[in-house]
């Protein structure tokens, strides 16, 4: 598992860039707004975000569009899923250990 996707998300400006980017492609101008940020902060963590592979970026006439790219999620879910699977069989050998003593 590549670290620089959850490096990039640990930073809470950017966490919230990805929650407004899951309604769709926004502009910088527009995330600056909603997070109450100044437009070179929003793009710097923007930037990080682009770095990192979360975001891509789409020039449209003079409008810088980003949008959120769906693998770098893929790959944390499915790094996520090894411990999903784990944690279940952890939880249904305590579920038998539990039936065995209600049995006893």
């Amino acid at each position: 598992m590549d670290t620089t996707t959850l490096s990039a998300l640990a930073e809470p400006n950017r966490l919230h860039i990805v929650e407004l980017l899951r309604e769709g492609p926004l502009t910088v101008g527009v995330i600056a707004d909603r997070l109450r940020l100044r437009q070179p902060q929003a793009s710097k963590h923007l930037r990080v975000l682009l770095e990192a592979g979360i975001v891509e970026l789409q020039a449209v006439a003079n409008r810088r569009i980003y949008k959120l790219r769906p693998e770098p999620f893929k790959e944390l879910d499915d790094w996520l899923d090894s411990y999903r699977r784990g944690w279940n069989e952890r939880f249904d050998d305590l579920d038998s250990y539990l039936s065995e003593l209600q049995q006893e």
